[in-house]
């Protein structure tokens, strides 16, 4: 039985799976006027990258994000208190990462321990 070598290789698929800790946290707008105004808003934050997509808008960021409601509500040109939870979920299709919600802002967290740090829950196992 002969063997050869062939001439060619196999490319890496794009698409492979990567287990590994990215140290990232975002989520996904909705395209619309509400939206394009959040994304404006996250973009002025130094570890925050804004991606426009035709129909929706990612917002990703390297290891902690905070929207906080009242810079939303300033920029949408409303009152202190307009822009919060509700409208942010409303507006949001997906998110990963941990999230904190509070009364003025929605905190995202790359890191588990991070966000069980800042809530204050231990994450060690107790033995029974």
């Amino acid at each position: 039985m002969t063997q050869f070598k062939s001439a060619f290789k196999t490319a890496e698929s794009p698409f492979k799976s990567n287990s590994s800790a990215s140290n990232m946290c975002g989520f996904t707008l909705m395209n619309n006027q509400v939206g394009v105004v959040v994304a404006e808003v996250m973009s002025g934050k130094p570890n925050v990258r804004v991606t426009p997509l035709p129909s929706m808008i990612r917002v990703d960021a390297t290891g902690r994000m905070d929207v906080v409601y009242d810079e939303v509500s300033e920029a949408l040109g409303e009152e202190s208190g307009y822009f919060d939870a509700a409208q942010f979920e409303e507006n949001m299709s997906t998110h990963y990462g941990r999230m904190i919600h509070e009364d003025d802002r929605t905190i995202m967290f790359a890191n588990p321990e991070d966000a069980a740090e800042y809530i204050g829950f231990d994450l060690t196992p107790e033995r029974r």
